[in-house]
């Protein structure tokens, strides 16, 4: 691949991180925190694409304004160099020149093309309840708790209720009502679960957050829809068949569907 090619792919891979960036695209490779960081990614493969064929466009024009195989000196004594003569050194012809006979560049590497096309035409899915049944909850004890709502359900994070049911034995969730979100991942022997993936960086380290729903659960349950629950914290627990992490349980009261938030992944746990 030559450099107007390299310089052509680097500016679509610019493109398509600032379209990427400049949308909810962005969220599904890594956290919205990382939103500035892409967009200048982009910025910077497009101002290196563009000097890649500025300086390339400069050097042709120098390629065009010179003779090539000539020598000053050769031209303007041609009786001293018989060295020069096409005759005595075959090997010097101008058509024997390296440049005049350069291999073109092998069209295979245009297949580095179809990555960027999938990035622009293809979002991938964000990780869902087949990652998060295969994978042992990323379920951490927190620092600390942020003061709760004085609403009644109160809406919460399910990292922060999970957090609470587990490490702080429910003492600040019991006597009200909450409501959390997240999608639904039903394990083999029946169980229900809402989940949250939280990630660090990228949705490569992403990890779930896993809560047992009991109670009033809808009769039908869509793996990887996503749920609007209330209800009130229960002592009951289990532990991840994966990684023998803990699983806290909500007792439903309430359960309606929801669309697919702009940002699926939590990135509260590790804050």
């Amino acid at each position: 691949m030559n450099r107007q090619a390299q310089a052509a792919v680097m500016f679509l891979v610019g493109a398509a991180l600032l379209h990427a960036g400049g949308t909810n695209l962005y969220l599904r490779y890594v956290k919205a925190g990382l939103q500035p960081l892409v967009l200048a990614a982009g910025a910077v493969l497009i101002v290196s694409a563009l000097a890649t064929a500025w300086y390339e466009w400069k050097r042709a024009r120098a390629r065009k304004g010179a003779v090539p195989g000539a020598h000053p000196e050769t031209e303007a004594h041609p009786d001293t160099h018989p060295d020069t003569h096409p005759d005595t050194h075959p090997d010097t012809h101008p058509d024997t020149h390296p440049e005049a006979h350069a291999h073109p560049e092998p069209r295979i590497s245009w297949l580095l093309v179809l990555p960027l096309l999938a990035l622009i035409l293809v979002a991938p899915p964000a990780l869902g309840s087949y990652s998060a049944l295969r994978t042992g909850t990323a379920l951490q004890q927190p620092y600390g708790y942020l003061k709760l709502p004085k609403s009644d359900p109160m809406p919460l994070n399910l990292v922060d209720y999970a957090g609470r049911a587990v490490y702080d034995h429910g003492r600040s969730l019991a006597g009200h009502q909450v409501r959390i979100e997240g999608f639904v991942a039903v394990d083999s022997a029946g169980t229900p679960y809402l989940v949250r993936m939280a990630l660090n960086c990228c949705a490569a380290d992403a990890q779930p957050v896993k809560v047992g729903l009991t109670g009033k659960i809808p009769p039908v349950l869509q793996p990887d829809a996503w749920l609007q629950v209330t209800g009130t914290y229960t002592t009951r627990q289990t532990r991840d068949p994966v990684n023998n992490g803990p699983i806290p349980f909500l007792q439903v009261t309430d359960a309606k569907p929801i669309p697919t938030p702009a940002d699926p992944y939590d990135e509260t746990w590790n804050n």
